[in-house]
């Protein structure tokens, strides 16, 4: 059986598109991180710091910024807040947001995190859940991943092992873009 030459080079052409465009290009990422072909555009991003101060990400453009959606009791983000604050204190170019879904309580939040030995994240909240119900999550934990220009371009839906070398190298590589 002849297979004709512009077969093969079609074939060749639209297998190397495959690899290019594909985002299984970050294969080697774990399974819950999810990549967006293209960045999803998203504006008023707003919730509160520990003082229930308005904190506004349009002013925060031009790092990587991490929004990890959590609660004390959520056994899950319990055992992933520890390697949260090791990326936050590992990788000062990428902005993290420990967001706590519950009525804001701030000797809850101390207790808990102090229970788990995480000590240097700040703490912020979303007491109405108006940017859980914007960005439309669904379960806990979830986190968000925002580019320098303040939108989505990735998603971590459960418990994430925020040291996972191929995640790091990966936002590296994103945040010196």
């Amino acid at each position: 059986m002849k297979i004709s030459k512009s077969f093969k080079i079609i074939t060749f052409i639209f297998i190397g598109f495959l690899f290019v465009n594909n985002p299984s290009t970050y294969a080697e990422l774990p399974n819950n991180l999810v990549i967006h072909d293209k960045p999803k555009k998203i504006s008023n991003i707003t919730f509160k710091d520990i003082n229930l101060q308005n904190v506004d990400l349009s002013k925060n453009k031009g790092k990587i910024m991490i929004l990890n959606f959590w609660a004390t009791w959520c056994a899950p983000c319990k055992k992933e807040m520890p390697s949260l604050e090791k990326l936050a204190q590992n990788l000062p170019n990428i902005n993290v947001y420990p967001i706590n879904m519950e009525p804001p309580n701030k000797l809850r939040v101390r207790d808990f995190l102090l229970d788990i030995n995480v000590v240097s994240l700040n703490t912020y909240f979303d007491p109405k859940l108006d940017l859980v119900k914007k960005l439309k999550l669904i379960g806990m934990p979830t986190t968000v991943l925002l580019d320098k220009e303040g939108n989505e371009f990735g998603r971590i839906i459960g418990e994430f092992d925020f040291n996972e070398k191929s995640f790091i190298k990966f936002l590296d590589e994103k945040s010196n873009l």
